[in-house]
């Protein structure tokens, strides 16, 4: 009797994950459609057409950047609560909420034609306040689902949850694209029709965390070190530099995100401006690389299972390295008379290895991080990749600047030359494979 009650026990907590896993996929791909209303190319061409300056759109991108800095403030916080559902809802409920201002803004703007001008500083208060309040709440969640995804299905849970998100991300642009351009109103009327959509999506997306597994952060860490709840907030936050491993895969992620960001934001300017390809070229390649992204997404995931992910980072990460050497041979005459072949041929090529790259990155982290201080740790992570990515794109955008069109050749190079020396620290990181470890859920529910 007491093996069948245990099977039975087990069998019914394995459902309850799965339920939870399923739930997860279903919110990142509603997330999506939120995200990529209020960001990205849609929230800059929103911008552009209420008449801001390049610098107010550049700050588009690099405030949500910016604002991953507050992220281990708030895993101390959450680690301090008693449900993760709990306090996702309070941070990522207001968060998008906040984006209605933005939409009673544009109804405004409608019967004002001076508003506009406020509007653009409506939009960038609106970007940093609520990307603030995400990044209270992001280490949170990655802990959350971390204790969720069995270590045997890491690789390809988050792979098939890329895959959702991409897919939605997919057809939600060219859609919101098409109902903006051909709004009767017009497009910052159409911008906010599209918003009101986002919004929407984004609060319905929190309602699928309702069908997860909820975790007490309390019991989840006395569970795995009987002494944490004496550990005060201060060496709660510092435990991670004490881990050399950890150190090592902190120094990699710190210079391989200056590194990516020293030329990435200046591919596309460098195809319309120096190799002449219209935009609409332009928009077609990253959607080229977005499928092949989502292709091979499911066969990372499956290698990342059963060789690991440092293997993974190394060896394609050499291969992202050398890619802005690419751009060097656009010059040469025999790749100009097939360069929309060749253009082709490069962006599913950047779009399939990237793949492994962010879903090694993601699993890495919560394969080496420390069960205790798994939410601090993610913080962490973000705050520096935010910060140095952020630093790399500001660098990359002052040499490009004095450089011109021409000298951004030479921003590549440097470019490749420092990603390759980035992968160095990775060499260090050890990984632990725990490919056989069994579900420990019910021993931490709220």
């Amino acid at each position: 009797m007491i093996v069948e009650a245990y099977a039975e026990e087990e069998t019914e907590q394995k459902v309850s994950v799965r339920t939870s896993l399923r739930a997860s996929s279903i919110d990142g791909g509603l997330s999506t459609i939120f995200s990529n209303i209020t960001g990205g190319v849609l929230l800059s061409s929103f911008l552009i057409d209420l008449g801001a300056s390049p610098f107010e759109i550049g700050m588009v991108a690099s405030l949500p950047m910016l604002a991953n800095l507050l992220q281990p403030f708030g895993a101390l916080l959450s680690n301090r609560s008693h449900s993760r559902h709990d306090y996702g809802i309070w941070t990522f409920l207001p968060s998008r909420l906040l984006w209605l201002v933005l939409l009673v803004g544009i109804i405004l703007n409608g019967t004002n034609t001076n508003f506009s001008r406020d509007l653009v500083y409506l939009t960038l208060t609106l970007v940093i306040t609520s990307n603030i309040l995400a990044a209270m709440g992001s280490a949170s969640w990655m802990s959350w689902l971390a204790a969720l995804v069995p270590a045997k299905l890491r690789g390809r849970y988050y792979s098939v949850r890329s895959i959702v998100s991409n897919i939605t991300g997919l057809l939600c642009l060219p859609i919101a694209s098409f109902i903006i351009a051909n709004w009767q109103g017009g497009s910052i009327t159409g911008y906010g029709l599209v918003l009101s959509v986002g919004i929407l999506a984004g609060v319905v997306s929190l309602t699928c965390q309702h069908f997860m597994i909820d975790i007490n952060p309390q019991k989840y860490q006395d569970q795995q070190e009987p002494e944490c709840h004496q550990i005060n907030l201060f060496n709660n936050l510092i435990a991670p530099f004490q881990d050399r491993n950890l150190i090592f895969f902190l120094i990699y992620i710190a210079f391989w995100g200056f590194a990516v960001n020293l030329s990435m934001p200046f591919f596309n300017l460098y195809m319309l401006e120096n190799l002449g390809v219209d935009i609409t070229w332009v928009t077609l390649f990253s959607s080229l690389a977005s499928g092949a992204n989502m292709l091979m997404l499911l066969m990372w995931g499956r290698l990342s299972d059963r060789f690991g992910n440092r293997p993974l980072l190394i060896f394609v990460g050499i291969a992202i390295a050398i890619t802005p050497l690419f751009w060097l041979l656009t010059g040469i005459s025999q790749v100009k008379e097939q360069l929309w072949l060749y253009l082709i041929i490069f962006h599913l090529f950047l779009g399939g290895t990237w793949a492994a790259i962010d879903l090694g990155s993601n699993n890495i982290q919560i394969g080496i991080a420390p069960i205790e201080h798994h939410a601090t740790f993610f913080a962490i992570v973000s705050a520096i990749a935010g910060v140095s990515s952020a630093l790399g794109t500001t660098v990359g955008g002052i040499l490009a600047q004095y450089a011109h069109y021409e000298g951004i050749l030479g921003i590549f190079f440097l470019s490749a030359i420092f990603r390759l020396a980035a992968i160095i620290p990775l060499l260090f990181v050890h990984e632990h494979l725990s490919t056989n470890e069994p579900l420990k859920v019910a021993d931490y529910l709220k």
